[in-house]
């Protein structure tokens, strides 16, 4: 039986953990509107907020009296993290093959597939709450319909998003930072009629993000266009379908972390020290090195308010 190194006999494979920190698949925008923050536990309670942060407060004090006091954010929900992981293999022969490439690591590639597929997952999860309507009151979400759709000649995306952004500061007080557009509904604006015209009043011809920040005063938007499989004959769909997402996400604070104790349209927890890639073992009978990788983490909707679902803004006018 191979011999297990000193290496191998760590808990935690320090590199690949390394590079596994921050992975982020290719055209993956869920952890926009829902960013990662660490947790110690596996369950606990989500904060959700109110209009704390917006009262008017009488701070005045007069001499010795007690100073008083606020709180902001409230325990409601839970969340919990179900465990997930999976195993990167890779076989004797292609350790070998690879070995003998242009610097090329079998267990490097092996992880990169595991993540993308752990990505991919926490894509789909994002995408699941962020559109469902359910999950919105009847003041913070629109369907469009027939011609009014953004492919349809009374289209107006334009009015849909100040629509949005006003319900949003209506009910926080702020202006939603960011938006998600799907692919389907990004396309539909490339060949909207009244933002084709706009952008010949800006003597361009080709719609872009940046001056679509611009004219939307968002900035941050983004496109979803991440496309998974399902079913039996493994059909593939767009992710984010044809809808378009608004929401106020709180920023990253001066060392580039967030905490949850910020009003957000929603987070990840993420169990701290996760992803992580254990060390590899081995299996003999298949003669080839195991990397397991866990990345623990679940996606929440923590400010109903600070969000707005545009659904069916890409889908054809019907």
């Amino acid at each position: 039986m191979t011999q297990m190194t000193t290496g191998q006999a760590r808990i935690v494979d320090p590199v690949l953990t390394t590079h596994a920190t921050g992975y982020i698949r290719p055209g993956n925008v869920g952890s926009v509107l829902f960013p990662r923050v660490e947790v110690g536990v596996r369950a606990g309670k989500v904060t959700a907020f109110g209009k704390e942060g917006f009262r008017r407060y009488n701070t005045k004090r007069a001499p010795g009296e007690a100073t008083k006091r606020i709180q902001f954010g409230y325990q409601a929900g839970n969340y919990a993290i179900v465990d997930s992981a999976l195993e990167a293999v890779v076989p004797d022969e292609i350790a070998q093959e690879a070995a003998a490439g242009p610097g090329i690591d079998a267990s490097t590639d092996a992880v990169d597939l595991v993540l993308d597929v752990m990505e991919l997952e926490h894509e789909c999860e994002c995408a699941d709450i962020a559109r469902d309507v359910s999950n919105y009151d009847t003041d913070h979400k629109v369907s469009l319909v027939g011609t009014g759709r953004w492919r349809g000649s009374a289209g107006d995306p334009t009015a849909n998003i100040e629509a949005a952004k006003d319900a949003i500061r209506a009910s926080i007080g702020v202006r939603p930072n960011t938006a998600l557009i799907s692919a389907s509904a990004w396309s539909a604006l490339k060949s909207n009629a009244k933002i084709q015209d706009y952008l010949k009043h800006l003597g361009k011809e080709t719609l872009t993000v940046d001056i679509l920040k611009s004219m939307w005063e968002l900035p941050t938007i983004v496109i979803g266009e991440a496309i998974s499989a399902s079913g039996q004959a493994d059909d593939l769909g767009d992710v984010w379908g044809d809808d378009v997402i608004l929401a106020y996400v709180a920023q990253p604070n001066g060392s580039n972390r967030r905490s949850a104790a910020k009003p957000s349209y929603g987070y990840t927890y993420s169990l701290r020290g996760e992803p992580n890639v254990r060390m590899a073992y081995r299996d003999e009978n298949r003669q080839s090195w195991i990397h397991p990788v866990n990345n623990n983490r679940t996606p929440q909707l923590t400010g109903m308010v600070a969000g707005y679902l545009i659904k069916d803004a890409g889908a054809a006018p019907a």
